[in-house]
């Protein structure tokens, strides 16, 4: 660590120690002149971030969890970076965005408990190691008296009158299909997962990545682990060939995820986890996934051949773009909130941020 031993400005000495405090990233204290705002600045240096779909080899600057926009600041403010951090080479990207996560770590969000709310937020921390900053607790398929128990607990505002445009586990056709994102559907539950075979005469639903009767303006999303056990890599492949813009990684994952090898109880089954694999005990019967979003970005990326970028973007972009959050979630767009991951070329998570907040970062990373 690099710190400058100066009298704090507009109180940033003490948070640029705390910062070395947790052992993040080499900071160097510089002196600021803002007109708009006291709060410190970080300027994320020597990293290549992920914006307008390219890595790019400049800088990331931070306020009040906020992505900042430099020229502003410069032009405008006539100001500076308060804390310089040193990134080491990183790649900076988008947090990752989980719309399909069932549980994880023991926690199973279709069981409704006394401490459901503790399970949530249990899972929330854990996933933060695997470069999730937002997710979509979902549940599996249960009576009407499960959601109303659950639902209440996770939804954080009232759904709308019209209900979800989502479609999956479905035997429609692609002419029903068709009509649906007509009616408002637009993401489709882990594309090939319980729905009509592919034929060459009626594709079904899978049929919706290249149908040409898609209304103007609208795009139909489509969820896929992508942990080489649920999809096979020629089938992602095609998948991703066919509407690359419309790919939406997700997990999936059960109560199963981030548990040790062996068998354990989960709810009222019994499972063997075996590395990605989980089977209901004594079988070889698939039980759910217990995939990371991390693990599944570098096999899509492996899988596929594609660029670091769109596999990133596959688990950051393209879920905030589903769920109408572009504006402020799964990019690196001045304005947008500063939820983000420090990775190396391997793609495995070093550091994640949260409104600009260091929440997690790897024990081993020397910085």
């Amino acid at each position: 660590m690099v710190a400058l031993d100066v009298e704090p400005v507009h109180g940033v000495k003490a948070l640029a120690m705390w910062w070395y405090k947790v052992g993040s990233l080499s900071a160097l204290i510089m002196p600021s002149n803002k007109s708009v705002s006291d709060a410190p600045i970080f300027q994320f240096t020597n990293c290549r971030i992920l914006r307008n779909h390219e890595l790019q080899r400049e800088d990331l600057w931070v306020r009040e969890g906020k992505i900042l926009n430099p020229e502003k600041l410069f032009f405008d403010e006539k100001g500076s970076a308060d804390i310089q951090l040193n990134c080491k080479d990183s790649i900076i990207a988008p947090g990752f965005i989980d719309v399909q996560i069932n549980g994880g770590f023991g926690v199973d969000f279709s069981l409704a408990t006394d401490d459901f709310k503790s399970g949530i937020d249990l899972v929330s921390q854990k996933i933060l190691s695997h470069g999730v900053t937002s997710f979509c607790p979902t549940l599996v398929t249960s009576p009407p008296s499960v959601y109303h128990q659950i639902l209440p607990q996770i939804s954080i505002r009232n759904g709308g009158a019209h209900g979800a445009g989502i479609l999956g586990h479905s035997v429609a056709n692609l002419s029903q299909a068709e009509e649906a994102v007509q009616h408002g559907a637009t993401f489709i539950t882990h594309l090939f997962n319980a729905m009509l075979p592919f034929h060459h005469r009626d594709p079904g639903i899978v049929g919706l990545l290249t149908s040409d009767k898609i209304p103007a303006g609208r795009r139909v999303f489509y969820g896929m682990i992508s942990d080489g056990i649920h999809t096979n890599p020629a089938a992602l492949r095609i998948a991703h060939r066919a509407h690359p813009k419309g790919l939406v990684l997700v997990t999936d994952a059960i109560a199963g995820m981030g548990l040790a090898p062996g068998r354990h109880t989960l709810g009222q089954q019994v499972v063997e986890i075996d590395g990605l694999n989980t089977y209901i005990a004594g079988t070889k019967t698939l039980s759910g996934s217990v995939a990371t979003m991390d693990a599944c970005v570098r096999h899509f990326l492996e899988a596929t051949g594609c660029s670091v970028e769109t596999a990133l973007e596959a688990a950051s972009l393209h879920p905030a773009q589903l769920l109408g959050i572009e504006h402020k979630k799964g990019t690196l767009n001045y304005d947008s909130d500063a939820d983000f991951l420090m990775l190396n070329d391997s793609l495995y998570v070093q550091a994640t941020y949260i409104a600009g907040e260091q929440v997690w970062r790897q024990d081993t990373l020397g910085m």
